[in-house]
C-alpha cells in the first residue's frame, strides 16, 4: 500500500508553524514541521506525493532558496511558498523556478487547504502516470530488437506496408511480428500499442 502523503511545514516562527500544522492535521493530513530550511533538508524525506509549505522569509535559507535547492537536488515535490505582500516578486520567481503555488499573508485557512489539496492531487496523478509509464517500459522490454523497431513504427501511425518499406522486409513479415507484439503485450488493437508507446515516452521526459 502507498504511504499516506505528508505535508512538510517549514517556518522559523514557532507560533505560525504550529498553527499551520494544527490546521492541516484538523483536515486529516499527515504533517511534519521544521523550524528551518536546513533542518528540513537534513531530516525531511519528501516524496513526489508530498507537499512542502515554506515561509519565504527565514534566516540562513529562505523558502525560495529551499525550493531552488530541492530542484537542484532533483526532488520532485510540490512547494507552496507563504509570503507577505512585499515578497510577491520573490513568490513569482519561485513559481518560475517550479513552485506549485504561493499564498499571501494573512492567508485564509480555506485558501491554504485548497492549495495543499491541489498540490497533493497533482502528486498523486504524477505517481499514477509514473507507474503507468513503468509498466509500459516493462512491456516494451519483452520485445526483441526487431519487434521494438516494428512496434515504434506502428505506434507512430505507419501502415504495415510503410513499416515494411522502411525496414526492408515484407508486409507479411510485419504482420507476423505485429501479431507476436500484441500477444506479448496482451493487446488487441493498434490503439493499445499507441497508448503504451505514449506512456513509455512520458517516463523519458
Amino acid at each position: 500500500m502507498p504511504l499516506e502523503p505528508t505535508v512538510f511545514v517549514v517556518d522559523d516562527h514557532d507560533r505560525v508553524r504550529l498553527s499551520v500544522r494544527a490546521l492541516l492535521e484538523s483536515a486529516g493530513l499527515q504533517v511534519e514541521d521544521y523550524a528551518s530550511a536546513r533542518d528540513f533538508l537534513e531530516k525531511g524525506r519528501p516524496q513526489p506525493s508530498d507537499c512542502v509549505v515554506a515561509d519565504v522569509r527565514m534566516p540562513l535559507m529562505s523558502g525560495l532558496e529551499l525550493q531552488e535547492e530541492l530542484v537542484r537536488r532533483g526532488e520532485r515535490v510540490a512547494v507552496i511558498i507563504v509570503t507577505g505582500h512585499g515578497d510577491v516578486p520573490q513568490a513569482v520567481r519561485a513559481l518560475k523556478a517550479g513552485a506549485a503555488d504561493f499564498i499571501e499573508k494573512p492567508f485564509d485557512d480555506e485558501a491554504l487547504l485548497a492549495a495543499v489539496s491541489r498540490a497533493l492531487e497533482n502528486g498523486r496523478q504524477f505517481l499514477e502516470q509514473a507507474e503507468t509509464a513503468k509498466r509500459a517500459e516493462e512491456l516494451i522490454a519483452l520485445l526483441t530488437d526487431r519487434e521494438q523497431e516494428i512496434f515504434h513504427q506502428l505506434a507512430a501511425g505507419r501502415s504495415n506496408k510503410l513499416v515494411a518499406h522502411a525496414l526492408g522486409i515484407s508486409p507479411r513479415t510485419v504482420e507476423v511480428h505485429r501479431s507476436r507484439i500484441q500477444d506479448k503485450m496482451k493487446t488487441s488493437n493498434l490503439a493499445d500499442l499507441v497508448q503504451i508507446a505514449r506512456a513509455a515516452e512520458g517516463l523519458r521526459k
